[in-house]
């Protein structure tokens, strides 16, 4: 039997995986990150099963260290120009 993480490690998770998604420097990635993590969160939050919240805890946790990753890529091969949406948006940062 498998411990589930507590409220708290949760809602941390929840918590890195949107921060990260914020680093994205291309708005349609960053955008998208935000979205996935917050259906994900909605669509496990009805689970009950102490396992399968560990299994869904453990898989974010993987989200994260490639979204990680993927931020340090894609901020390499960043593009010089901003997309229309920021430019329409002055509170998004550069």
């Amino acid at each position: 039997m498998s411990v589930a993480p507590s409220r708290q490690e949760i809602l941390s998770l929840f918590r890195s995986l949107i921060r990260v998604a914020r680093t994205f420097p291309d708005y349609n990635i960053r955008e998208y990150m935000k979205r996935r993590t917050i259906d994900a969160f909605r669509d496990n939050r009805a689970l009950s099963d102490a396992s399968s919240i560990s299994t869904a805890f453990s898989d974010g946790k993987s989200q994260l260290e490639v979204a990680k990753r993927q931020s340090v890529v894609y901020s390499l091969y960043a593009p010089p120009l901003r997309s229309v949406m920021e430019l329409q948006n002055p509170k998004t940062p550069a």
